[in-house]
């Protein structure tokens, strides 16, 4: 692989013109494909063999009125028994009127006639029903519904719209350039060059661009959930700087080696370039494995961020060296350009082989990564040590996770939908924002008449229901919706037992289907899902490092050693943010209005990214210790140059991750936020702790010992050369003659 890199990473310098050209046109191509082909953002959490889909997809078939999104308009009067007054009727009534009448609504009912007003007197609740599902309502259908009730407003009451429909797509803005423009400032400091800096960035922004309108292209074909392009953005961006700064750093170093231009950057991508190859194929496969668990939109969530990281990966080693072309020698220090000779391209391979042939300078090895190197290593058991005891102290609250889709109670504050979620709490409870839906159906009128009164009384009966509406028939009398109001909230525990008691209490019925659906519902059934698929995604994901890692190193101890460093990265990760976005500790800090369960995709996704940027730090760092000790180093002093070759590239790198997905925890989205939040906490755990702290220590305990591979198992395994052995193999048999 590294030999083909090689050839790429030349041919595309050499042609550098033709190379950015096509990346222009495939980046106006796909701009002006997203712009007159996009598509609507959808939230559609559908989840195939639940209950609460099949009941679903039965009101859609059968009682299609009942399978549109729903609004609650809470309404709250100037004071206590105003409801009562004449005046105070006359004021709802209107507002119901003017609700039934808006666009795309088949419905309003009065709180009167369905007895949704508070004992007090004080509030009420006006129940709206569209004629489509939330993702087909259009922005005008919603800006309408959100203005509804000015008039009552101007005389004194409150009018708070809510529910489903007012599910909003997060925005990003300004907020997130502060991420990216801290990663420009690392890039500054890591080279010292402004060129060497803004080309790098402006790699990954291209491939980001191209990744983001390739996105939006497909979305009039694909159900895009409003997630998925953040994650795409958050991942594109991120992993676009760093494989871009990986290949600039070992082209610099080509350079000041002596190395002519095209010679540096077809070196650097043979070997930096297989690295990023590798990092690139682990996140992608990682998150291309999110389509096992079987939910739709997490699928999409997934291959929407593989896609990103795949273009990234590309633009990386076909653009990138093109660039290089471009800035040539500007991309060292002011002070170093006159110091490195000028290779020019038609004597590159008598420059190359020249510069092979020259005994390298003595070696400065006074840097912070050497220092660093020798410190962990001297104090090895120590170090590991407290690196294990540390980390097991952040992941204690970890057992405590809970997870939920999330609702309008974790809404920012001041949303419209935090505030209608807020007053229904506060005049009739919890348990009225987070309602059930039962389904009932019957192949007869009569046979669906005569359960209906079973069924409500088996579900009044529940603990934890607070009250059960009358049912609504649709047209042929066959299906009845039942309203469930339980007394706690939708991501409670409570409520979640509520939900699997309601099933076992009418799951006996024989004539008739009993279902229990709604947003409530569909949220727990994902959560309940994404629980059990956890443990045998987290162990297709380790098994797979192990795997890959063999591969890479030809080595047993090295991989089990990676794998074990990611699991404590991850359980750390998740102890942290369960402790900040669950149990609200330092919440301020993040800008959390109100602490709650985890979403209910955040451990899962979490795992597969994290995967694959651990394994990327883990190849850059360890790929070097193995070159050295191949060559003839001690195990000791190979994983000392690892380190010191590896930290500072390493250093940057996880800065530049840590404040790209920093940047997101700035959204007042807490979806986005805690994602951002986690990858950026994540990021930092295993690049500093793990990766540059404990796996030294290990790696200096272990000795020869890290490299020992059965013989049997080395004959079998391909090699991947991701260190570029099979690179200068190539480049000895080419000398002295040349093509």
């Amino acid at each position: 692989m590294a030999t083909l890199l090689y050839r790429l990473g030349r041919g595309s310098m050499r042609r550098r013109r033709l190379v950015a050209a096509i990346w222009l046109v495939v980046l106006v191509g796909l701009g002006l494909a997203a712009a007159t082909l996009r598509g609507p953002i959808a939230d559609n959490f559908t989840m195939p063999g639940t209950e609460s889909q099949r009941a679903l997809d039965l009101l859609a078939e059968q009682f299609p009125a009942a399978s549109g999104a729903t609004g609650t308009i809470a309404v709250r009067a100037p004071a206590d028994g105003a409801l009562a007054s004449p005046q105070g009727q006359a004021v709802v009534k209107e507002l119901t009127q003017e609700a039934a009448t808006l666009p795309g609504v088949v419905g309003a009912v009065d709180p009167f006639q369905v007895g949704a007003v508070s004992p007090d007197g004080r509030y009420a609740l006006v129940q709206v029903q569209f004629a489509t599902g939330a993702d087909e309502v259009t922005d005008a259908q919603r800006d309408a519904y959100e203005k509804v009730g000015e008039r009552a407003e101007a005389q004194g009451w409150e009018v708070a719209p809510g529910g489903e429909v007012l599910s909003s797509v997060p925005e990003v803005g300004s907020t997130e350039a502060i991420g990216v423009a801290v990663a420009a400032i690392v890039l500054v400091v890591t080279f010292g060059s402004l060129v060497a800096a803004g080309m790098t960035m402006l790699n990954a922004l291209i491939g980001v661009g191209v990744g983001m309108a390739g996105l939006f292209a497909i979305s009039s074909v694909v159900d895009l959930s409003s997630t998925a392009p953040i994650l795409a953005l958050m991942l594109g961006l991120a992993v676009g700087i760093d494989y871009s700064l990986f290949i600039t750093s070992r082209y610099r170093q080509n350079l000041m080696e002596g190395l002519p231009p095209d010679e540096a950057v077809g070196r650097a991508v043979g070997t930096a370039g297989s690295a990023v190859v590798f990092a690139g194929a682990t996140v992608v496969i990682a998150l291309a494995g999110l389509a096992v668990v079987n939910i739709p939109f997490l699928t999409v969530m997934g291959l929407a961020a593989a896609g990103t990281v795949t273009i990234a990966v590309l633009v990386a080693i076909t653009l990138q060296p093109a660039l290089l072309g471009f800035a040539g020698r500007r991309v060292l220090p002011r002070k170093l350009r006159s110091t490195v000779p000028a290779g020019d391209s038609a004597a590159g391979d008598r420059a190359a082989d020249a510069a092979d042939a020259v005994t390298p300078p003595a070696e400065d090895r006074s840097g912070f990564g050497f220092r660093w190197a020798r410190l962990v290593t001297r104090f090895r058991v120590p170090v590991i040590l407290v690196g294990l005891i540390g980390l097991g102290l952040l992941a204690l609250p970890a057992p405590d996770m809970r997870l939920a889709l999330p609702d309008a109670g974790t809404a920012p504050v001041g949303s419209a939908a935090r505030e209608s979620n807020d007053v229904i709490t506060e005049g009739f409870g919890p348990g009225f924002t987070g309602r059930l839906a039962v389904v009932v159906a019957g192949d007869t009128p009569q046979a669906t008449s005569a359960a209906i009164p079973q069924v409500t009384a088996l579900i009044q009966r529940t603990e934890n229901v607070l009250a059960v509406a009358p049912p609504q028939l649709s047209p042929d009398g066959r299906t009845a919706l039942l309203g469930v109001v339980p007394k706690t909230g939708p991501t409670d525990e409570a409520t979640e037992t509520l939900v699997n008691d309601v099933r076992a209490e009418v799951g006996g019925f024989r004539d008739v289907d009993v279902l229990l659906t709604g947003a409530t519902a569909i949220g727990i059934d994902v959560s309940e899902k994404l629980s059990d698929a956890l443990p045998v995604y987290l162990l297709l994901v380790v098994g797979l490092s192990v795997l890959l890692l063999m591969l890479v190193f030809r080595s047993l101890l090295v991989p089990v050693k990676a794998a074990l460093g990611f699991l404590l990265t991850v359980a750390a990760t998740f102890g942290i943010t369960v402790a900040v976005f669950q149990q609200g500790h330092l919440a301020d800090l993040v800008g959390l209005d109100t602490p709650g369960p985890l979403v209910s995709f955040l451990p899962i996704l979490l795992i597969g990214i994290l995967f694959g940027l651990a394994m990327d730090y883990e190849v850059f760092l360890v790929s070097r210790m193995r070159e050295d000790f191949v060559h003839g180093d001690t195990a000791q002093q190979a994983t000392i140059n690892g380190m010191g070759h590896g930290a500072r590239v390493v250093t940057a790198a996880a800065l530049i991750m840590i404040s790209v997905f920093g940047g997101f925890v700035f959204l007042d989205d807490p979806v986005i936020k805690s994602m951002g939040f986690a990858l950026a906490i994540g990021v930092a755990i295993d690049a500093f702790v793990v990766r540059m702290t404990i796996v030294p220590a290990v790696m200096s305990l272990l000795g020869k010992r890290a490299w020992w591979l059965p013989r049997w198992l080395d004959k079998i395994l391909p090699n991947v050369d991701i260190e570029g052995e099979g690179l200068r193999a190539h480049l000895d048999e080419r000398s002295p003659a040349h093509p």
